[in-house]
């Protein structure tokens, strides 16, 4: 459903605002993405009139304690924007390295733009979790859609993946998230992802906004399945979203770590594979470890629990102390129940 393999952790390499609104900076951005090894990039379609309007008025100014205040929502969303015309070259770009491209839209008319891209799926944005008539919309196109969490209540969650079902929709995934940049690692609570896997029966996975990726590897160990994580050339370059943004070597790093992590994580059950069947031979096993004659008897002085693993299980020396031996039998030779009178 999302990606092609549904064995592997999608990890989406999220775009942002780090183009910075330079076209070749968004280039090499797609193209180091690529090379750090992401399975996706994810880019936003707005445009500052399309999110929100433009207006000074004290409930328009940025005043929650982020990176962002002082600034108008449409001041912020007019230097973070990613031009339209754009997403044409960055698609064919990321396609060409092997790239899926998708993105987060945030108005219907976005949603038109983005089918006639023929996108493979959709994000709906942590804060656009509550615009249902929007989350129809994007369902309707019949395409999965992946939701984030941020400032979400399980009561919102229902409400947006009913508006999918609504549109017969039942590709839904939904992502661990944090509205708070940087999240802050007692605020992430991953707990959590194995929980709304449980209570929605959907694929889970996480958005991360901490400033490594820690978080971001150890939510793999909980069951996620998609990670998204910001991406930038170089944080010196700043903007909006670099404070948490992961430049292209620590982003290869923490795929490589969620790689050698899925593969870890293996199967849950106790079979033991071959290589642990055949070390068996290392165990432990009842041995006689001096030269006894027919008619001896069987003590912790002449039988012992020793390496390797070719004689009787340890468990039966208990019950064989005190018989005798049934045949002469030279120091080293791996105890079995013939040699023994029972």
């Amino acid at each position: 459903m999302f990606g092609t393999d549904q064995n592997k952790v999608l990890i989406v390499a999220e775009l942002s605002a780090n183009h910075l609104q330079n076209f070749d900076l968004a280039l090499k951005t797609v193209e180091a993405m690529a090379k750090s090894g992401a399975d996706a990039v994810k880019v936003q379609t707005y445009t500052p009139d399309t999110i929100t309007i433009k207006c000074n008025s004290s409930d328009f100014l940025i005043k929650h304690d982020t990176i962002w205040d002082g600034k108008t929502l449409y001041d912020l969303y007019q230097k973070a924007y990613l031009p339209w015309e754009w997403h044409y070259k960055l698609k064919s770009l990321a396609e060409d390295f092997g790239l899926l491209f998708f993105s987060t839209p945030f108005d219907k008319t976005a949603v038109d733009f983005l089918e006639s891209l023929d996108v493979p799926f959709y994000k709906i944005a942590s804060f656009e979790i509550t615009d249902i008539p929007l989350i129809e919309y994007v369902a309707s196109k019949g395409k999965p859609v992946i939701i984030s969490t941020g400032i979400a209540t399980l009561s919102d969650i229902e409400s947006a993946i009913l508006a999918c079902h609504r549109m017969k929709n039942y590709q839904i995934a939904l992502l661990k998230c944090v509205s708070s940049y940087p999240t802050s690692l007692n605020e992430v609570n991953l707990r959590s992802i194995p929980y709304l896997e449980k209570i929605f029966n959907v694929v889970v996975g996480l958005s991360d906004h901490t400033l490594s990726f820690s978080v971001s590897v150890a939510a793999v160990t909980l069951g996620a399945k998609i990670i998204e994580k910001h991406f930038i050339l170089d944080r010196s370059l700043g903007g909006p979203d670099a404070a948490f943004s992961l430049e292209p070597d620590e982003f290869k790093r923490m795929v490589l770590a969620i790689r050698e992590i899925e593969e870890a994580l293996g199967e849950s059950s106790y079979k033991l594979s071959e290589k642990q069947v055949k070390a068996r031979v290392f165990s432990r096993s009842l041995y006689v470890v001096q030269d006894v004659s027919a008619g001896d008897i069987i003590s912790e002085s002449n039988v012992r629990s020793i390496r390797p693993g070719y004689g009787l299980h340890p468990k039966y020396l208990k019950d064989i102390i005190g018989k005798k031996f049934r045949k002469s039998l030279s120091k080293g030779t791996p105890l079995r129940w013939e040699y023994i009178e029972l």
